[in-house]
């Protein structure tokens, strides 16, 4: 099942501009709640189909004996006009939901006593994802 707001004050957003900085003040650059974490180390969009493939690939792998933390959540709508379509006549429809990931950001965190399941299931989901990331400790 796909991430996607409930719903929001509008349909279509504009582009933001892509700064470079990290901003200090959120807590995404820390680890919070688990013992493992996927850190990203490069700028991207994660779209909502890739969060949730991360999510089912890690519950996969620990089962029952850890939990997962998602610290990211789709609420950038991206929109696309079809194929052949002639300029103008309006913004096109809303294609998938992003999240923005600046480098830094803990993408997901696992609580679990056994650090080398952690380990293992964070890999796992690694290969799912199309920026470069690293594996954090506590």
């Amino acid at each position: 099942m796909l991430i996607i707001p409930r719903n929001s004050k509008f349909k279509k957003q504009q582009k933001r501009k892509a700064f470079n900085r990290i901003s200090k003040s959120t807590n995404l650059f820390e680890l919070n709640f688990g013992s493992v974490g996927l850190k990203a180390l490069e700028h991207g969009q994660l779209n909502s189909k890739q969060i949730s493939t991360l999510f089912q690939t890690i519950n996969k792998v620990i089962k029952k004996k850890g939990k997962l933390k998602i610290n990211v959540f789709p609420h950038l709508p991206v929109t696309s006009k079809p194929i052949e379509v002639r300029m103008g006549k309006g913004k096109g429809n809303v294609d998938f939901w992003a999240f923005n990931v600046k480098p830094g950001t803990i993408l997901c965190e696992i609580e679990t006593n056994s650090i080398s399941l952690g380990v293992k299931a964070l890999q796992a989901g690694q290969i799912r994802l199309p920026i470069s990331t690293r594996l954090i400790f506590h």
